[in-house]
């Protein structure tokens, strides 16, 4: 078994990390054919995800996405592809977010 463990910190606060969350969560359905299930919690949330071959959980806090997957025999051989995927896609949900930066008043 090969295993994916993915850190990214944000300012988001956890209101705004459960929007990327869910975000996440439906793309993950949609495009691999994953199930989700999310679970709010006090200071953090969890989404758990699984598919044939995969599993895992996205830990959602008020300043950082933690992702850990495991994958099967199968799909091991694949997981520096899978594992930049789900970089790819976190990181573009949170660019998404960002505050513009403001401009200076002259």
């Amino acid at each position: 078994m090969a295993d994916i463990h993915i850190r990214r910190n944000h300012q988001l606060g956890l209101a705004g990390a459960r929007k990327i969350a869910w975000q996440w969560a439906e793309q993950a359905e949609g495009e691999f054919g994953m199930s989700c299930t999310y679970e709010e919690g006090g200071d953090c949330d969890e989404v758990c995800f699984t598919r044939s071959g995969v599993e895992g959980t996205l830990t959602v806090s008020a300043d950082h996405f933690e992702l850990d997957a495991k994958l099967g025999f199968l799909l091991g051989a694949f997981k520096e592809r899978i594992e930049s995927e789900i970089v790819k896609n976190l990181d573009e949900l949170l660019a998404a977010k960002k505050p513009a930066a403001r401009k200076k008043k002259t």
